[in-house]
C-alpha cells in the first residue's frame, strides 16, 4: 500500500524556481526596443518619396461642371471618345512627409514607386516654390499645346520673339541682347515661331546667318554663328514668345501641375476643331511634355500613369518614345500602348485607334 503524503509534506515542498539568466533579461530587452523602434519608424518621416497612381481627367469633358477645353472663334465638333491626361500622386515631398509604413507598401504595390526624396524634390525648394514651379509649367504646358495644335491644323500663330538671353560659349554670346525681337533671318520674315524654327531647319550647323532684330525701335543685322543642335543649327538665344492667337482656347484645370499634359491638351484641341470623331467612342489615355514645335517630351512616373489609366477604363495610351525603357514589360493587363514622338503621330494614333485599325500602330514593346 502506497503511502500518501502528509499535508506537512505538501507544504514543504517546493517546485525549483525559474532560472532568469542574463541572456533572458537582454533578449527581452532587445525584443522590447525593436519592437518601440520599429513602431517608432512607423510614424516618423522617412527620407523617400513615393509615387501613386493619380486622378485622370477626359480633356474632352468637365471638370467641376465646366469644359476642360473652350474654343471659341471657330467652328467646334463633338467628340464620342475620351482622351484621358493622367497624373501623379507624389508623398514625400516637401511639406508631405511619408513614414516607414508608406514606404513598405509602396515597395509591395507594383503600381507604385519608391525613391529617395532627393531625386523627385530638389532640397533647396520649400512646398510653395515647389508647388508654384508646378504651376507654372502647367500654363507653359497649355500655352505651347495651343500654339501646336493650331499649328497643326493649319493655322499661322504670330508671335513676338523676344530674346530674354544668350547661352553662354554659342555665337550669339555677345552679339544677341536681350530684349532684341528677331523679325528675320537671313532676309526671310519670320512673324511666328514656326517660321523661325522652319529657317534654322535649312542651315549646317555651324553656319553664320544674318538675324534681322528690333533692338531700341530700330531694325539691326547682326551675323551668328549657329552652334550644332544634332538635327539642326541653333542660333543660342533663349526666347519669350508672346504668341497672337487665331482662335481663342482656354483650358481650365484645378489641382493639376506640371507640364506632361500638353500632348492631351494638344490631342484635345485638335479633336474640338475638326469634324472627324477621331476617338470614335474609344477612351485613350496619355501624357507628354508638348512643345510648340510639336514634339512630344518624356515625363516622370509614366509607370504610375499606365495603371491610372486602366483604373478608370482607358483600354489606350499614349506614351513618349523617350518613356519607352520604362514602359516596356511594365504595361498593365487590359491596356495597349502606342509610342509617339510628335504631336502629327499622337493624332494619327488616335484616328487609327478611333477606327479600330490601333495593332497596327508602333509600340514601346517593338522599340525596346
Amino acid at each position: 500500500m502506497t503511502e500518501r503524503p502528509s499535508f506537512d509534506d505538501l507544504l514543504t515542498e517546493e517546485e525549483p524556481a525559474p532560472l532568469v539568466t542574463r541572456r533572458s533579461v537582454t533578449f527581452g530587452v532587445s525584443l522590447l526596443a525593436t519592437t518601440l523602434l520599429v513602431a517608432g519608424l512607423a510614424v516618423l518621416p522617412a527620407p523617400y518619396a513615393v509615387r501613386a497612381p493619380g486622378p485622370t481627367e477626359d480633356t474632352l469633358g468637365e471638370q467641376d461642371g465646366r469644359p476642360l477645353i473652350s474654343v471659341s472663334g471657330a467652328e467646334t465638333y463633338d467628340s464620342t471618345g475620351e482622351l484621358r491626361l493622367t497624373t501623379v500622386s507624389v508623398a514625400g515631398g516637401p511639406g508631405y512627409p511619408v513614414n516607414l509604413a508608406q514606404v513598405v507598401q509602396g515597395w509591395l504595390a507594383g503600381s507604385r514607386s519608391v525613391r529617395p526624396v532627393e531625386e523627385v524634390f530638389p532640397r533647396d525648394r520649400s512646398k510653395e516654390e515647389t508647388e508654384e514651379q508646378s504651376q507654372a509649367e502647367m500654363i507653359s504646358s497649355q500655352e505651347n499645346a495651343t500654339v501646336a495644335a493650331l499649328t497643326e491644323l493649319g493655322y499661322d500663330v504670330p508671335a513676338t520673339l523676344t530674346v530674354q538671353g544668350t547661352s553662354p560659349g554659342t555665337g550669339a554670346e555677345g552679339v544677341v541682347e536681350p530684349g532684341d525681337v528677331i523679325v528675320s533671318l537671313d532676309g526671310d520674315a519670320v512673324p511666328t515661331y514656326a517660321d523661325l524654327i522652319a529657317g534654322l531647319e535649312d542651315v549646317p550647323p555651324g553656319d553664320d546667318v544674318t538675324l534681322g532684330v528690333v533692338r531700341d525701335g530700330e531694325e539691326t543685322d547682326l551675323t551668328v554663328t549657329t552652334s550644332d543642335g544634332g538635327d539642326t543649327a541653333l542660333l543660342g538665344v533663349f526666347i519669350d514668345p508672346a504668341f497672337d492667337f487665331p482662335v481663342d482656347v482656354t483650358i481650365q484645370i484645378d489641382d493639376i501641375g506640371g507640364p506632361s499634359a500638353g500632348m492631351m491638351f494638344a490631342l484635345g484641341i485638335v479633336d474640338q476643331l475638326t469634324p472627324e470623331d477621331e476617338a470614335d467612342g474609344v477612351s485613350i489615355a496619355g501624357t507628354g511634355t508638348m512643345s510648340v514645335e510639336g514634339d512630344v517630351g518624356p515625363i516622370g512616373g509614366i509607370q504610375q500613369k499606365l495603371y491610372g489609366a486602366v483604373r478608370d477604363g482607358a483600354t489606350w495610351f499614349l506614351a513618349p518614345a523617350g518613356n519607352c525603357p520604362e514602359v516596356a514589360g511594365n504595361v498593365p493587363e487590359g491596356l495597349d500602348v502606342v509610342r509617339v514622338a510628335t504631336l502629327g503621330e499622337a493624332r494619327d494614333a488616335m484616328t487609327a485607334i478611333g477606327a479600330g485599325q490601333g495593332d497596327t500602330l508602333p509600340t514601346c514593346e517593338t522599340a525596346a
